[in-house]
């Protein structure tokens, strides 16, 4: 049975769409530093306090919010399905048709874009896109349970899932003449601990590597789904809860992080430098998302979705017949916001196109780009500073603006089946 509410069919909640957007546009910037700035092709760590720098350590630390809001906005967009007006049965079934065609695309799209290569010795990694196909799968069975228990789920696997962390499977594969894990080992990597590789059937078969593991991601989703409910109340009222929520999560992590005793494997230290100190606090596990690391993200999301809900009624169209500049912002972010998947699958080429233009303007060799490995094994005096990084992100992005509009014009004007795939 489908919820009903008053929000039509063809209306799209634009807070909700200028939040992915942003988190888009910031994820390509963390995309584009892997393939141009010259610490990372030599494998460095931004996040390594005992060589980072506070701009390098932010430039990646912003970029932590993409997967969180990503996947959790995926959830709440799954249930503004039901209150636009589908049947549970209905989207049971999208979600398990859409779940498996992002699975296939991580390892196909996703995998040559990432890597420039077709050697299949190699599957792929298990990135953000394999985990949302999955969670999607497992939503498909959630949605038909009480909301209470989607949330319940939900919260309970983000708060607890940090208890896992005091058991690590053995056997991860190092190569050929290592021994192939045992299929709960590999279940293991799959559910909750990252940087294993191993076959997929058995030596030799293809080989895949595990970065985003299942938990907590799929709880992740199901609080999204859970979330979504307040699009049903009036907007007053939401951006109140936005706020609480918001203020909640943020004491949440000061709180626990400051006791430093659980919810993250990594614990803060004090420094050399109060600076330091800061950088050591907000330096959360990513792999898998610690519980402080949601805390970290979500909570300013929830600050964020407030705050734009606070300024939806703004006019684009003035006396003057000009948009205010805050609008055309905002336009320019909603934009990519209402084509999420479009923009991930060409922001990937986009970077790579972006690192090469710099290299051959420099005169620096580029055929490292099409080795097939990640991170690329570029030769010594490859890349460039964050100053080179953040230019050729701003370039990208202005590239993939007119493609995303055009095609955020083609999805509201029609309503193929397959659109909704893309």
């Amino acid at each position: 049975m489908a919820i009903t509410s008053n929000i039509s069919s063809k209306t799209r909640i634009d807070s909700i769409d200028l939040l992915r957007g942003i988190v888009m546009v910031i994820m390509m910037l963390d995309h584009t530093r892997d393939f141009v700035h010259r610490d990372v092709l030599q494998g460095f760590d931004p996040t390594d306090l005992s060589r980072t720098n506070v701009v390098l350590f932010f430039t990646r630390w912003i970029t932590h919010f993409c997967a969180p809001v990503f996947v959790f906005l995926a959830g709440t967009g799954t249930y503004l399905q039901l209150v636009r007006g589908k049947s549970k049965s209905d989207l049971s079934r999208f979600l398990i048709t859409r779940g498996f065609w992002l699975i296939v695309l991580e390892f196909t799209l996703v995998r040559i874009g990432v890597f420039l290569n077709v050697d299949y010795t190699f599957l792929g990694i298990m990135q953000v896109i394999w985990v949302i196909g999955v969670s999607m799968i497992l939503l498909a069975g959630l949605i038909h349970l009480p909301l209470r228990v989607v949330a319940a789920f939900g919260i309970l696997m983000i708060a607890l899932h940090n208890l896992l962390d005091r058991y690590q499977a053995q056997g991860g594969w190092q190569g050929p003449n290592s021994p192939v894990p045992s299929y709960w080992a590999k279940l293991y990597f799959i559910l909750h601990q990252p940087f294993e590789a191993f076959p997929v059937v058995g030596f030799p078969s293809p080989v895949v590597f595990v970065i985003y593991p299942l938990i907590p991601w799929v709880g992740v989703m199901a609080a999204g789904y859970a979330f979504g409910a307040l699009y049903q109340l009036d907007a007053q009222r939401r951006r109140r809860i936005l706020l609480i929520i918001g203020s909640v999560a943020t004491a949440l992590f000061i709180l626990v992080r400051f006791i430093n005793q659980y919810g993250d494997p990594s614990h803060w230290s004090p420094q050399n430098s109060a600076a330091y100190t800061v950088l050591s606090f907000l330096n959360t596990s990513k792999y898998p998302p610690s519980l402080l690391y949601l805390l970290m993200t979500l909570g300013p999301a929830m600050f964020a979705l407030a705050w734009f809900e606070s300024k939806q009624n703004v006019s684009s169209e003035p006396e003057s017949g000009r948009q205010p500049l805050l609008v055309k912002v905002r336009n320019f972010f909603i934009t990519f916001g209402r084509v999420p998947l479009f923009f991930y699958l060409l922001q990937w080429p986009t970077a790579h196109l972006m690192s090469a233009l710099v290299h051959l303007a420099a005169g620096k060799p580029i055929r490292w780009m099409f080795d097939g490995q990640m991170p690329p094994s570029a030769p010594a005096g490859s890349g460039f500073n964050l100053a080179v990084v953040y230019g050729c992100w701003i370039a990208g992005v202005i590239l993939l603006y007119p493609l995303c509009k055009w095609f955020a014009g083609v999805k509201q004007r029609r309503r193929d089946w397959w659109l909704s795939y893309l």
